[in-house]
């Protein structure tokens, strides 16, 4: 078996009296893709903050390549997280740059590159998820939504990161547009040979993009397993979220 790119023990984060990670376990081999599924508030997007360093857990350990980051110094924990892409929920693009500006944002900001091979940078990538360069002199304002989730791609994958983040990809898009971005993903996976982890809520995004899946409930990992077993999984939680039934063991919790 593959050796795994990111390897999670252990790992729990809480906040004030509100367990939201306890003991979450999981392997992430290299050159694979994992999706994660779960619930509103089952802690899948604290799990990325976490991995990425934008959370601290309150134990547990995170290792890439087999090497722990709480134990790395500041300078080769930045290394680390440079060779990441991420793909935030909504694009996260920024407004008052330009569509190729923030294609090559993380290139000039991050990796020191003059912005004249940037802009050439972004227009391959551009291309890359279907999109002509001339969309690169635009704002993100004037696009449309499947088109800024095409460009927050771009941007991911124009440094070429050996590992890569997708929250919720394909949300606010139609079934056709989810489509076409689950397949650009899994295209620029491949083509890079990264290692992905994608949290998700939508069932055919997770299958199309998927090789393993994981579902978090209450703060634990309930199920992992092929991600061409969701449907037919035999565990009950996984199959009551998966089909969307209302009746079965997970219940709406009341706000307070």
């Amino acid at each position: 078996m593959t050796a795994p790119a990111i390897r999670i023990r252990g790992l729990a984060r809480a906040f004030g009296d509100k367990p939201v990670l306890n003991g979450i376990d999981l392997d992430v081999p290299a050159g694979t893709s994992t999706v994660v599924i779960g619930g509103s508030g089952s802690g899948k997007s604290v799990l990325l903050k976490c991995i990425l360093g934008l959370i601290r857990p309150d134990r547990g350990t995170i290792e890439i390549d087999g090497e722990n980051l709480a134990t790395l110094s500041p300078e080769a924990r930045a290394e680390k997280r440079a060779e990441i892409g991420m793909l935030f929920q909504n694009g996260a693009l920024f407004d008052s740059l330009r569509v190729w500006e923030n294609v090559a944002f993380g290139l000039i900001a991050r990796h020191s590159v003059r912005r004249a091979q940037a802009r050439a940078r972004a227009a391959e990538v551009l291309a890359q998820v279907g999109l002509d360069p001339s969309v690169g002199d635009l704002a993100p304002a004037e696009l449309s939504g499947g088109m800024q989730k095409r460009v927050a791609l771009a941007r991911a994958i124009a440094a070429q990161p050996r590992i890569l983040f997708f929250d919720e990809p394909t949300t606010g898009l139609d079934p056709i547009m989810g489509a076409v971005i689950d397949g650009l993903i899994v295209d620029c996976v491949k083509k890079l040979g990264s290692t992905a982890i994608a949290i998700t809520h939508d069932m055919a995004s997770a299958r199309r993009i998927g090789d393993q899946a994981a579902m978090l409930f209450e703060g634990r990992l309930v199920w992992q397993g092929p991600a061409s077993h969701l449907m037919d999984s035999g565990n009950e939680l996984v199959d009551q979220f998966v089909h969307g039934r209302r009746d079965g063991p997970i219940r709406m919790a009341l706000r307070k």
